[in-house]
C-alpha cells in the first residue's frame, strides 16, 4: 500500500510548530543573556565594515559556508539570535514558507553573503540560515563576496570583541605594521592598549633620533621597535613559558605588562633593568601570589632570633637548572655590590669589576643607610664619584643606588633582580654560634637565591678556580658555575672531593668528571681525606688557586646556626674569594 504524502497544510502546521519552538528557545536565551550579561546578538555588517574600514573585495562564487561561521547580517541582525533563532513573531510567515519548501524537497536555494576573514555576514537568506540550523545542517551553499580588512574576523568574534578589533584596525592603519611586517599579530584583551603600543613606538623613535642625531621616519621606527624590542620580549616570554600562567591572555598583553613592570623596577631600584630580568621577576611574582606560603616551626623560630626569616627553599635563580650550551650565554650579567664607603670596602667593587669585564656585565652599587640616617648629599657624593671612576677605568656600565634599612634585608631585597652578589668580608661571621646568629653575611647566604661571592681584603684576577664538590644539590649548582667559568673564561679548573663516610666518595668525584667531560671542560681532579674546611684551604694553597667555588649551607638555616658549617669556616679563614652557590 503506497504511503500518502503529507499535504501542504499539514506541512505548514508542522513548520509553524517548529517555528514556535525555535521562538521560545530564542526568548529563553534572551532572558539568560540579561541575567548573565552574555551577548547573543548578531553583528551588523555595515557597522563592522565601517569601523574596521573594510574595503570591497572579490567575488568568490558559490561555496559551502560553515553555518557556525555566520556571525552577522546586512539588514536583519536584530531579527535573529547569534545562532539564528527567530526573535520576532513577524518572522513566522517567511520562516514557515522556507521550512515547507524544504519539506517538499524543493531544498534551500543558495544564500548571498559577505566574508571578512573567516567570518560571514548574510546579505540575503537569513531565514534559510535559520531553517538550516533548525534542521541540524552544518553548511549551506552561498554566493560569497570577500571583503578585505586589516583585522580579519573569526567565527567567535562578538560585539564586545568589536571594540578591540576597531582599536586594532586603527593601530594598523597608523603604523602599517601588517604591511611592514606581514604575519605580525598584536592582539590584546583589554581596550586602550593599542594607544600604549603607539606610545612605545614614539618613545623608541625619540631615542633612535637621539642616538643618530637625526629625524627618524615613523615607518622605520615602527619596524625597528618591532624587531628589536617587541619580538625579543616575546622570545623571552616563550623561553620562560610565562604564557602557561596566563591562558586567557595574549603575548601582547604580557609584553605590555612586562614593560610596565620593568619601568616600575627601574624606578624602584634606581638602575636600568633588562627585559629578561623584568620578565623573570614578573613571572616569579605571579608564582608567589599563586603559591600558598608554608610556615614551619623552624621558620617561626628564625623569625624570633633574627630580623629576617631564613627561608628553607627560596625562589630559584633562572639559570640554576640550566646546562652549558654552545651558545655560552653569560650567567653573571647583573652584579650587585654593596658599598659601605670605607677604603677597605672598595675591594668588593674591584673584585666585582673583574667579573663584569669578563662577562660584559653591569655593576649595580648599593649604599645602605640606617633607617634614621639622613646623610647630606655632600657626604654621599664622594662615594658616587669613586664608584663611577672605577667603572669608567674598567669600561664597565655601572649605577649606584642609595637606600635605607637593615643591611642584610636590603641586600636580599635587591638581589632578586641580579645574577650575583659580591660582598666584602670586613666583618666575617665568627665561629661562635651567637656570633653567627647576628651575622648579616650568614643571613644573606642563607636567604638569597643568588650566588654570593665573598671577598677578603684583597681582590684576585680569578684565573685559577677550585671547585669543592660533595655531590649535594647545592654543590651541583657550584659544578655548573665552575664549568661555565672554566669554559667561557678559558680557565684551568681544579676539582676536589673531600671523602666523608655517608656523604662523599670517589663515585662523587666521578660524577663531576662525567659532567665536565660531557661539556668538553678539562680539569684536574683530587680526592682526599681530612677535615673538610682545613683540607680545602690546604689544597687551594698547594694548587695555587685564587678562587674557591662551593655549594651553600648543607643543613637548614637553624641547624647551620647551631652546628656551624664549612661555608662559615672558609669565609672566616680564606684569603681568597669564595663563590657560594644556592
Amino acid at each position: 500500500m503506497r504511503q500518502s504524502t503529507p499535504s501542504s497544510a499539514s506541512l505548514a502546521s508542522l513548520a509553524a510548530a517548529d517555528f514556535r519552538s525555535a521562538r521560545n528557545r530564542a526568548a529563553l536565551k534572551e532572558l539568560l543573556a540579561r541575567i548573565t550579561g552574555k551577548n547573543i546578538d548578531l553583528l551588523s555588517f555595515d557597522e563592522v565594515r565601517h569601523k574596521l574600514r573594510a574595503q570591497s573585495g572579490s567575488e568568490r562564487g558559490l561555496v559551502d559556508i560553515p553555518l557556525d561561521a555566520i556571525i552577522g547580517s546586512v539588514g536583519r541582525y536584530t531579527d535573529f539570535t547569534r545562532d539564528f533563532l527567530p526573535r520576532r513573531d513577524a518572522n513566522e510567515q517567511r520562516w514557515v514558507a522556507v521550512k515547507v519548501a524544504t519539506n517538499e524537497m524543493a531544498g534551500l536555494p543558495p544564500i548571498e553573503a559577505y566574508q571578512i576573514g573567516e567570518a560571514y555576514f548574510v546579505k540575503d537568506g537569513n531565514h534559510r540560515v535559520s531553517v538550516a540550523r533548525e534542521l541540524g545542517a552544518t553548511h549551506i551553499q552561498g554566493y560569497v563576496t570577500e571583503v578585505r580588512s586589516r583585522v580579519p574576523l573569526t567565527p567567535d568574534t562578538t560585539a564586545d570583541d568589536l571594540i578591540l578589533l576597531v582599536e586594532y584596525a586603527q593601530f594598523l592603519e597608523k603604523t602599517r605594521l601588517d604591511e611592514l611586517r606581514p604575519g605580525a599579530h598584536l592582539k590584546v584583551t583589554v581596550p586602550g592598549q593599542y594607544n600604549l603600543l603607539e606610545e612605545h613606538i614614539e618613545v623608541h623613535r625619540y631615542f633612535m633620533g637621539l642616538n643618530s642625531q637625526s629625524e627618524i621616519p615613523y615607518r622605520e621606527a615602527v619596524t625597528h621597535w618591532y624587531d628589536t624590542i617587541y619580538l625579543p620580549v616575546l622570545g623571552i616570554i616563550s623561553e620562560k613559558g610565562i604564557m602557561r600562567s596566563f591562558p586567557d591572555r595574549t603575548e601582547t598583553d604580557l609584553y605590555l605588562w612586562i614593560t610596565e613592570h620593568r619601568a616600575a623596577l627601574a624606578e624602584e631600584l634606581g638602575w636600568d633593568v633588562s627585559y629578561k630580568t623584568a620578565a623573570v621577576d614578573f613571572a616569579q611574582q605571579e608564582m608567589d601570589i599563586k603559591t600558598p606560603a608554608v610556615t614551619s616551626l623552624e621558620n617561626r623560630l628564625m623569625d624570633v632570633i633574627t630580623p629576617m626569616r631564613l627561608e628553607l627553599e627560596p625562589p630559584g635563580n633562572e639559570w640554576q637548572s640550566g646546562f652549558l650550551t654552545s651558545r655560552q650565554e653569560q650567567i653573571f650579567v647583573e652584579i650587585l655590590v654593596p658599598i659601605n664607603g670605607l677604603p677597605s670596602g672598595w675591594n668588593a667593587v674591584r673584585q666585582a669589576l673583574v667579573i663584569a669585564q669578563r662577562e660584559g656585565g653591569r655593576l649595580h652599587g648599593l649604599h645602605i643607610l640606617s633607617p634614621n640616617d639622613q646623610q647630606d648629599v655632600f657626604v654621599l657624593q664622594p662615594i658616587q664619584d669613586e664608584f663611577q671612576r672605577l667603572c669608567r677605568e674598567t669600561n664597565v656600565q655601572g649605577d649606584l643606588t642609595i637606600t635605607h634599612g637593615e643591611i642584610a634585608t636590603q641586600i636580599c631585597r635587591f638581589s632578586r633582580w641580579v645574577d650575583l652578589i659580591v660582598l666584602n668580608l670586613m666583618y666575617p661571621p665568627a665561629p661562635q654560634p651567637l656570633a653567627r646568629l647576628s651575622s648579616g653575611f650568614s643571613k644573606i647566604v642563607a636567604h638569597c637565591a643568588r650566588p654570593v661571592l665573598a671577598t677578603p681584603q684583597t681582590s684576585t684576577p680569578m684565573e685559577r678556580p677550585l671547585l669543592a664538590f660533595d655531590g649535594s644539590v647545592k654543590s651541583e649548582q657550584a659544578l655548573y658555575v665552575a664549568a661555565y667559568m672554566a669554559k667561557a673564561w678559558k680557565l684551568p679548573l681544579t676539582v676536589t672531593t673531600i671523602l666523608e663516610r655517608n656523604r662523599a666518595s670517589r663515585v662523587t668525584l666521578d660524577k663531576a668528571r662525567r659532567y665536565l667531560e660531557e661539556h668538553q671542560v678539562q680539569a684536574k681532579y683530587i680526592a682526599t681525606e681530612g677535615p673538610v674546611a682545613q683540607t680545602l684551604l690546604r689544597i687551594c694553597e698547594e694548587q695555587q688557586c685564587d678562587t674557591m667555588i662551593m655549594g651553600g649551607y648543607g643543613y637548614s638555616p637553624a641547624l647551620e646556626v647551631l652546628l656551624g658549617s664549612t661555608v662559615d669556616y672558609l669565609v672566616w679563614q680564606s684569603e681568597k674569594p669564595v663563590i657560594i652557590c644556592r
